[in-house]
């Protein structure tokens, strides 16, 4: 590993090698050095070895953080049980909800080699034939996902599936509320008209939450090695993935600021091919595809709205943040364009 050292933010090395030398006896075989993958107010990732194996460790940001929103025994239990289906997940070695550990419920797994694609310049590196595996690897890998019977891996418990999509227009409406800073008419409107329209559940399945291509990681033959980052899945509605990942879709081909560009890169599929792949290979209807779209437009057009509430209140250090606000409008636009389609 690079840039190892035995001292990192959240992470105390000594106290976790003791713990694993009880929990996982013979695991670790020397001292532990480690990095930090990725940080921020998502969980924490590090990559920890002890010159010979290697490992990934995952906890809650530092600071005070809402436990519901950072539940390490979730994390490690869906990626769990997904081992042995379809769904290419690394393998957990152990979960310690102890916070006198190191400070935080945290959990081991696999690390897995891959690359979690964020630019079309990476993918044009590539070629548009390579490209193209890969994006249908991200489509069928997501489309396999929704096809696994929550009962059958011991996730029956794992969400309140029902009246999912209610309480999705209702979430995003009360974090909207919660950053108001200025007037949005199209979100009143788009808000009202998610409510209106509410469409037919389609079947319960296990909800990803953010799934797009950089929380997969691909390995040297193209193929999709493992999903990651796990931190929002649920019982719900799967068409709100395919919703999500459309609208990312839509957000790169606008370029907006901030968001991955990868469906620019020649070879990756258009919107219409992603939606006949993904209904081909997971038998789901997505005749109200236009419904998901929607909410996922206004899901992130609430995010961002926050991120720039946060910006202009002097809540956020770095750059870019200012950009936030300008993007909330197209979204929100591109929620009602969805629904009158």
């Amino acid at each position: 590993m690079s840039d190892d050292h035995t001292e990192l933010p959240g992470l105390d090395l000594e106290r976790l090698a003791v713990w694993l030398a009880d929990t996982r006896p013979g695991l670790v075989r020397g001292p532990l050095t480690g990095r930090l993958i990725a940080g921020g107010k998502s969980n924490l990732t590090y990559e920890i070895g002890d010159g010979t194996s290697a490992w990934i460790v995952r906890r809650p940001p530092l600071g005070h953080v809402l436990a519901t929103a950072h539940d390490m025994a979730r994390e490690h239990r869906v990626i769990t049980a997904l081992a042995g289906t379809g769904v290419p997940v690394p393998a957990t070695y152990a979960l310690c909800e102890d916070t006198e550990i190191i400070g935080a419920p945290f959990y081991v797994m696999e690390r897995v080699l891959g690359t979690p694609y964020r630019t079309a310049t990476e993918l044009e590196a590539l070629g548009a034939e390579r490209t193209r595996v890969i994006a249908e690897g991200l489509i069928d890998t997501l489309a396999d996902l929704h096809t696994v019977d929550p009962i059958a891996v011991g996730l029956q418990d794992f969400g309140h599936p029902d009246g999912f999509l209610e309480r999705q227009v209702r979430r995003w409406k009360k974090q909207l509320d919660a950053s108001y800073s200025r007037d949005l008419p199209a979100a009143d409107e788009l808000h009202r008209l998610l409510a209106k329209h509410l469409p037919a559940q389609s079947p319960t399945g296990i909800v990803h939450g953010d799934y797009r291509l950089d929380n997969v990681l691909v390995d040297d033959t193209d193929r999709v090695a493992a999903v990651i980052d796990w931190e929002m899945a649920t019982l719900g509605d799967p068409l709100t993935d395919i919703g999500l990942l459309l609208v990312y879709q839509r957000m790169s081909d606008r370029g907006m600021i901030g968001v991955s560009d990868v469906a620019l890169a020649p070879g990756y599929p258009g919107e219409s091919e992603v939606l006949d792949r993904y209904s081909t290979r997971s038998g789901r209807d997505i005749s109200d595809i236009g419904f998901y779209v929607a909410l996922a437009s206004f899901k992130l057009a609430v995010i961002s709205e926050g991120i720039y509430f946060r910006f202009t209140h002097g809540q956020t250090v770095g750059s870019g943040f200012e950009h936030f606000g300008a993007g909330v409008e197209p979204l929100l636009q591109a929620g009602l364009s969805a629904l009158q389609n």
